[in-house]
C-alpha cells in the first residue's frame, strides 16, 4: 500500500492528532504517502448547547465513521474519549498509541488555584463529569457552559471574566499550550473521562493492509487500560449524558481502575476502585460498574430517565 487517507475533524487539536499519526506511520513505513480528509462534524457545528443536550459524544465521530464505511478514507483518528462504547459494524479500534497525560488541568487567567478560588467564582466547562466533580468539591462555584475548540475556550475564559476553566492536559500539551495550565488536577481530585489522553485509530475491519500498517503504533499498556475503561462505560451505558468517569493504570501485571458516577449538581457521587491481573481488564471494568450500580449509580441513572442496565448472569 503506497498511500493512506486519514479522516479527521478540522479543529486544530484534531488536525494535530491526525498529522501526528501520519508522522508515526511514515516513520514506520518510509515512502508511504499520507493525506488528510478534513471534515466538520455535528459536534463542531452545534456549539450553542452542552453536548449532553444535543446528542452526546457520538456527534464528534459519526460522520467520520461514515467516511470510513463509504470508502472516502482509509483510517480515522479520534480522541478516544469522544467515542461511544459500541462501534458501528464493519469498523474496529485498530490501534491505540501510548497515552498522553490523562489528567484535567485548571487554567486561570489570574493564576488562581481551584481550592483557593473566592466564594461564588465562575468556572467554565462543557463537561457534565467536570461539572459534577467541581460542584461536589466546591458547591459554591458557578459553573458556566464553555464549548468550542481548546483555543476558543481559553479565549472565552478571558473574555467572559471567568476565574478559570477546566480542560484536558493532553490537548493543551499537544498544542504547545502548557503555559496556560495553572494547576494540574490529580486524578484523586478530578477523575478523568474514559479514554482521556488516548488517540483512537479506527479502520474497516476487513482492511487487512491498513491494519498491518497500524499494528506498530499499538501500545500494549494503553490497550489494557482502555479495555477496562470502555468495558466500564459500556456496562453503565454512559456517555456525555451522565456524569461518569473512569481511569485505569497498568503497573506490571496488574491493572487498577477507579470509577465514578454522580449527579450533575454534585450532591451525590458514587466511587469505587478495583484491581486485578491485566488479562482480566475487560471483566474488571464490568465488575467495577456493577459495584457502582449496587452502591447508588442505578438510582442516579434512573433519575436521568435512562433504562437501568440489566445484570448479566
Amino acid at each position: 500500500m503506497k498511500a493512506v487517507r486519514i479522516a479527521t475533524r478540522q479543529s486544530p487539536l484534531a488536525l494535530w492528532q491526525a498529522r501526528h499519526v501520519g508522522a508515526l506511520l511514515t516513520q514506520q513505513h518510509p515512502g508511504l504517502e499520507v493525506s488528510l480528509v478534513e471534515m466538520s462534524t455535528a459536534g463542531d457545528r452545534f456549539l450553542s448547547a452542552p453536548l449532553s443536550t444535543v446528542g452526546g459524544k457520538g456527534l464528534f465521530v459519526k460522520e467520520i465513521e461514515q467516511a470510513l464505511l463509504d470508502g472516502r478514507a482509509d483510517l480515522a483518528v479520534h480522541s478516544l474519549k469522544d467515542m461511544t462504547s459500541v462501534l458501528p459494524p464493519g469498523l474496529l479500534l485498530a490501534a491505540v498509541p501510548q497515552r498522553e497525560d490523562p489528567r484535567d488541568a485548571f487554567c486561570s487567567p489570574a493564576g488562581m488555584m481551584l481550592d483557593t478560588l473566592p466564594h461564588g467564582a465562575r468556572v467554565g466547562t462543557s463537561s457534565l463529569r467536570r461539572s459534577c466533580i467541581l460542584r461536589a468539591r466546591r458547591p459554591d462555584l458557578e459553573i458556566v457552559s464553555l464549548r468550542g475548540n481548546v483555543q476558543t475556550r481559553l479565549a472565552r475564559t478571558r473574555e467572559m471574566g471567568l476565574a478559570g476553566a477546566v480542560l484536558a492536559c493532553a490537548g493543551l500539551k499537544r498544542l504547545g499550550l502548557e503555559l496556560e495550565i495553572t494547576e494540574v488536577l490529580p486524578t484523586s481530585i478530578s477523575l478523568p473521562a474514559v479514554g482521556q489522553g488516548v488517540l483512537a485509530i479506527q479502520c474497516r475491519t476487513e482492511d487487512t493492509e491498513v491494519r498491518r500498517l497500524l499494528a506498530p503504533l499499538e501500545d500494549a499498556a494503553t490497550r489494557i487500560a482502555v479495555t477496562a475503561e470502555r468495558a466500564f462505560m459500556a456496562r453503565l451505558e454512559g456517555g456525555c449524558t451522565v456524569p461518569l468517569a473512569g481511569h485505569a493504570t497498568v503497573e506490571g501485571d496488574t491493572v487498577r481502575m477507579r470509577g465514578l458516577v454522580g449527579r450533575p449538581d454534585g450532591a451525590k457521587v458514587v466511587e469505587a476502585e478495583r484491581s486485578g491481573p491485566v488479562e482480566t481488564a475487560h471483566a474488571l471494568g464490568e465488575a467495577l460498574a456493577e459495584e457502582l450500580l449496587g452502591r447508588g449509580a442505578a438510582e442516579i441513572l434512573r433519575d436521568f430517565g435512562r433504562p437501568l442496565p440489566v445484570s448479566e448472569p
